[in-house]
């Protein structure tokens, strides 16, 4: 099952950016890309300064997730350089790749071995940083149904039509929130792992789980104030708003496994933001995708050639001086 699903995934991908891409087309008939060029050329260069120090601030807090994994490890040998750099590498291709799962799995499990760590160890790891990052998703997700309830109107077509009625939008948020506190409670006292049938949570230490939640939050704080600095300021419906889209986009492109979430994030930032002109809307986005996702990627592409080219030279030194303590030994008898 599990090789099949390794081929399913890849292919559900592709249908999804395949038919967002068509759905998309519909929606944008009106525009063309001159109009999208012209858009991005209107966009003022205080806000691509800003929106690209809010994808560093970003990608920051994504390191802070695998130092506090480190740290509920009992790992401290490993510099924040390297943490930072294996980080940065591992969601840059992940991002634009991905199967955020595996992909980050197979890059963190060749950086992190070079340090010693052994499989479960990394396995351990990565489970953290997945969980430290669903965590915000629970957390801001749950505070903006409780203050922003009217958020979700915007969402008509993309969730259920019942999800508009606001007392209970403000209900399942309080329930969201409410998860999160049991969770830190649970640290703070201490108490025995939370068993339901396989699925087993064991609280990590305080200091560990009150990392987290601060991680979490400003990752996704600052990756959507990405879009809200490059959308035309005039239009722009707040921060909150754009943080709510955000995150259900951003969901959405996530469990469609399309490479980059690409078309799906589009989609439904498209379907949730009609007061704000698609020219500007589709230039934000695509600024949007070059400042997280192309450019770190292209810049991870590098470390990686680096780190790699390292390793086999590591590997070719050892060779040969094994060879040299062989041919000496021969040389001895």
């Amino acid at each position: 099952m599990k090789r099949v699903l390794d081929y399913v995934w890849p292919v559900v991908g592709l249908v999804a950016v395949a038919f967002s891409f068509w759905l998309l087309a519909q929606e944008l008939r009106s525009i063309s890309a001159q109009d999208v060029l012209a858009a991005m050329a209107a966009i003022a260069t205080w806000q691509l300064a800003a929106a690209a120090a809010a994808t560093i601030a970003g990608y920051a807090a994504l390191a802070w997730y695998d130092r506090i994994a480190l740290l509920h490890l009992g790992v401290t040998h490993i510099s924040w350089t390297f943490i930072t750099l294996a980080s940065f590498t591992t969601y840059a291709l992940s991002h634009n790749i991905g199967a955020s799962v595996l992909s980050g799995a197979m890059v963190r499990y060749r950086a992190y071995s070079s340090r010693g760590l052994t499989a479960s160890q990394i396995a351990v790891l990565v489970g953290l940083c997945t969980f430290t990052f669903l965590l915000g998703v629970v957390l801001l997700t749950g505070l903006v149904l409780i203050f922003e309830p009217h958020v979700l109107a915007r969402l008509t077509g993309v969730l259920p039509r019942f999800m508009e009625i606001e007392p209970l939008a403000q209900a399942i948020g309080a329930v969201l929130v409410a998860l999160v506190a049991l969770y830190l409670i649970g640290s703070l006292m201490g108490l025995p792992p939370l068993r339901v049938r396989a699925f087993r949570l064991e609280y990590p230490r305080p200091a560990v789980t009150l990392r987290q939640l601060a991680a979490s939050t400003l990752d996704l704080l600052f990756t959507g104030a990405i879009v809200y600095f490059l959308l035309p300021w005039e239009a722009n419906p707040g921060f909150f708003v754009v943080l709510a889209v955000f995150l259900a986009s951003f969901s959405a492109a996530l469990i469609s496994h399309a490479p980059g979430g690409l078309g799906v994030f589009e989609l439904v930032f498209v379907a949730a933001m009609p007061d704000v002109p698609d020219a500007e809307l589709i230039a934000a986005l695509v600024l949007f995708r070059v400042l997280y996702l192309l450019i770190p990627f292209a810049v991870s592409l590098v470390v990686v050639a680096v780190f790699e080219r390292r390793r086999l030279m590591e590997t070719l030194r050892r060779k040969a001086l094994r060879l040299e303590k062989r041919d000496g030994r021969q040389k001895g008898d």
